[in-house]
């Protein structure tokens, strides 16, 4: 009598053969979201930094000093200045000097204020300019400039307090604050943010990326005498004009021949067309045949 057979182990479900799979990929987002999420809550930290330099005697004038924007091609930024007599030098909780006041400012800044007596202070905008640094080496261009304030109220040098921080999303600082009774100064270096680094860099990852696919795909229709492909040939030429399209996208509008176009947008554009020309070449070459008449 003969042993009777095993029966048939039953087939793995589609979940069980996918789960290799599935597992890693999970594990790569869970990755990435907690490393987006902690560069995320540093840049936020970073943004709500207010950093503090000068007197912090009772009768003093705050000086709350914000950057609003900063013009790597311009070389300058712009420092929203809002201005608070303390103790006895104001009147109305601070809202207006009891004496006309001045404050005065850096070689770097661009003008002084000035505010009347008895009446209500307002919000100012001040341009700062910067130096060191090239917006040709986007984006890793950096850039360095001094803010000071000292005061005069009704004439005489008042101590000044200085509240510094930043409201632009593009750049981050890092100040150096210097101790001085009756004036403030705060050394600032500028640098682009960890965000627009990250996604600079992978600009540039994507470009060679896609010049590289472009590149395999003219290998392939070139030695394996596919023809004129004009699918193929719609790809490569969308990507060539895409590409421009992708590079404008850059946070900060960067110039042409800045580090982002020499390290791989133009490289990758010329790599594209060079590879379109070769393919319509091979294809043409290929369709007429030996003695330049069409093949059937």
């Amino acid at each position: 009598m003969a042993p009777p057979s095993e029966s048939p182990r039953p087939p793995r479900s589609g979940a069980w053969v996918l789960l290799p799979i599935l597992v890693p990929i999970a594990v790569l987002i869970v990755v990435a979201v907690a490393v987006g999420s902690w560069l995320q809550f540093s840049e936020r930290q970073a943004l709500d930094t207010v950093h503090t330099v000068g007197s912090e005697a009772a009768d003093r004038v705050d000086v709350e000093a914000t950057v609003q924007r900063v013009d790597a091609a311009a070389r300058e930024l712009v420092l929203r200045v809002r201005v608070t007599p303390r103790g006895s030098l104001g009147e109305e909780d601070g809202t207006a000097p009891v004496a006309g006041l001045v404050l005065q400012t850096s070689a770097a800044t661009l003008g002084d204020l000035a505010f009347k007596a008895h009446e209500r202070l307002s919000t100012r905008d001040v341009q700062v300019a910067i130096t060191g640094g090239s917006i040709s080496d986007y984006p890793f261009d950096a850039y360095e400039t001094d803010v000071e304030f000292w005061a005069v109220l009704g004439g005489e040098q008042v101590p000044v307090r200085v509240l510094f921080s930043n409201n632009d999303t593009l750049f981050s600082f890092s100040a150096t604050p210097t101790a001085s009774p009756q004036e403030a100064v705060v050394g600032l270096r500028v640098v682009r943010s960890s965000s627009l680094l990250v996604f600079a860099v992978f600009m540039m990852v994507v470009m060679w990326a896609l010049a590289s696919s472009v590149l395999i795909g003219a290998w392939y229709l070139s030695t394996r005498g596919e023809g004129l492909v004009w699918p193929a040939l719609a790809w490569m030429a969308a990507t060539l004009f895409a590409l421009s399209a992708f590079r404008n996208t850059a946070p900060g509008t960067p110039p042409i021949g800045c580090v982002l176009d020499w390290f791989a947008f133009l490289w990758a554009e010329t790599i594209i067309a060079l590879c379109l020309i070769a393919v319509v070449i091979t294809g043409v070459h290929r369709a007429l045949g030996p003695d330049g008449t069409r093949l059937p």
